[in-house]
């Protein structure tokens, strides 16, 4: 058990290993020292970043999945890639060898389910490269700098260098939380809008209490082209729940007035999500999300207008009576 556990977690420190396995640290410890006198190669690192791996030189026996083990794979995969049943797709070759590579049994239950499912896709997902991503993560595991150019939304281009903390997956888009040292600040950028990363030479160390996506959170609505304030005429207590973190920072402006203030690439986007606010609300910063607010409500008062014949276009049908 504790093998399988320093395998499933590389790096696990010896305070998560005595919690999986329900016993001291010091039984944790111990166990390891059983494994290596079985010559079995555990490596340990010190520091803030360190614990227990598995090292070179040992072999595992072949891979088994029980029936279970096999149709939940297939079931995740497919929920979080829709082209998985395509054998020319990455990802379905590899679910494809994956499958063969199972008993008969098993394997004939897996690709029932993998041929007959058809899942409807996500269109608010956006996968990134998959050579990106890895070449970011490799960055993330490694604590080195890279360049990025990256594209927004609205189009804008730049190149920037920074600190690669983590890669996460938020409601299917994939996100790079980075510290850009040019700046002294975080941000958090769509791993699918980067055009191209350069690993450099130099290293870094990363936060010490990284909480990658409570941080994510935080930042998703911080650095981006076009700023955001918004005072809202209701007690922040009461909009907290209608206001997604992505909106930007939200706090108390008065006993029965709330103040958002963040910033987007996409103004129209960020409007839209101002509509549905339960509570007047005034724009009082950013230029361009006023002017694409006001069009918005044009817009919005126009199509509530009542018309001559109900819908434009369409002749009145005489009654019958």
């Amino acid at each position: 058990m504790a093998l399988e556990l320093i395998q499933g977690a590389p790096g696990i420190t010896a305070g998560r290993l005595a919690g999986k396995l329900g016993v001291s640290e010091r039984a944790a410890r111990r166990y390891v020292g059983i494994l290596r006198e079985a010559e079995i190669p555990i490596e340990s690192v010190r520091g803030p970043y360190g614990g227990y791996r598995v090292g070179r030189g040992l072999r595992f026996p072949p891979l088994v999945f029980s029936a279970t083990e096999a149709l939940g794979l297939v079931m995740a995969v497919l929920d979080g890639h829709h082209e998985a049943g395509d054998p020319t797709d990455p990802v379905g070759s590899a679910l494809g060898k994956i499958v063969r590579a199972l008993p008969e049994s098993v394997a004939a239950q897996a690709e029932a389910v993998r041929r007959t499912i058809t899942p409807a896709p996500d269109r608010a997902a956006a996968r990134p490269d998959s050579g990106t991503t890895t070449a970011l993560v490799k960055a993330c595991s490694q604590h080195r700098r890279a360049r990025l150019d990256y594209r927004s939304e609205a189009g804008s281009e730049w190149v920037t260098e920074i600190e690669p903390w983590a890669v996460v997956v938020r409601h299917g888009r994939w996100y790079l939380l980075c510290r850009v040292p040019e700046k002294d600040a975080v941000r958090a950028y769509r791993v699918d809008r980067v055009q191209g990363v350069a690993m450099l030479d130099e290293t870094f160390t990363p936060p010490i209490d990284l909480d990658p996506v409570a941080l994510l959170e935080d930042h998703l609505a911080v650095g981006w082209e076009y700023a955001a304030e918004v005072v809202i005429d209701a007690p922040v207590e009461d909009v907290a729940r209608c206001v997604p973190r992505s909106l930007g920072r939200l706090e108390a402006a008065g006993a029965r007035t709330s103040r958002l203030t963040g910033s987007t690439s996409n103004p129209y986007w960020y409007a839209g999500q101002l509509a549905v606010l339960p509570a007047p609300f005034r724009v009082v910063g950013g230029a361009e999300l006023q002017e694409t607010t006001r069009v918005l409500g044009e817009r919005l008062l126009a199509a509530s207008a009542p018309q001559p014949w109900g819908i434009p276009g369409l002749a009145r049908v005489p009654s019958r009576d």
